[in-house]
């Protein structure tokens, strides 16, 4: 496979967690084309485990007018390691600290156009050390339901469906 090399690139777009930039590429039979890239710093997520259940967080997701269900997770900060992001995010969100993180797996959820890497980890020995944020909702669900959920299709979310999937290898 011959790489695509990069004869321009153009920020277009410089927002709070995301920047959009448009490259002009050269491919490998001398054509150019335009390559629409949203940069990310990557993102952090958590599969916290008690009892073979897990807690979820429920959210309203405006790209898709819809809420969600899905494990907690959170944007890399500058400077922040992907551990450090999913002890700050599990907190944040669901009030549980982990007395044990273990790496699941990364992965790019959308390599067509994102440059967005999500650490995945298993959270446990859960305790909880401050109330959630205001806006999202949490909950318990067994591990054996959420599985049935994912099958069914009730839960969509790809961090969710991915970080449960590899919790039950």
């Amino acid at each position: 496979m011959k790489e695509e090399k990069t004869i321009e690139s153009k920020q277009i777009y410089e927002g709070k967690v995301v920047q959009l930039r448009v490259d002009t590429v050269s491919l490998p039979d001398g054509r150019t084309k335009l390559r629409e890239i949203v940069v990310h710093p990557g993102a952090a997520a958590i599969v916290p485990l008690m009892n073979e259940e897990v807690l979820l967080v429920e959210q309203y997701r405006k790209a898709i007018a819809s809420p969600t269900l899905e494990i907690p997770a959170g944007t890399l900060e500058e400077g922040e390691s992907p551990e450090e992001c999913a002890k700050r995010e599990l907190i944040e969100e669901t009030g549980f600290q982990a007395s044990k993180l273990d790496k699941l797996i990364e992965y790019y959820p959308s390599p067509g156009f994102s440059s967005e890497m999500i650490h995945v980890f298993k959270a446990s020995g859960l305790k909880k050390v401050s109330d959630a944020e205001a806006e999202l909702s949490i909950t318990f669900v067994r591990l054996e339901e959420l599985l049935a959920m994912i099958k069914r299709g009730e839960v969509k979310d790809g961090k969710t469906v991915i970080g449960v999937l590899m919790v039950t290898r």
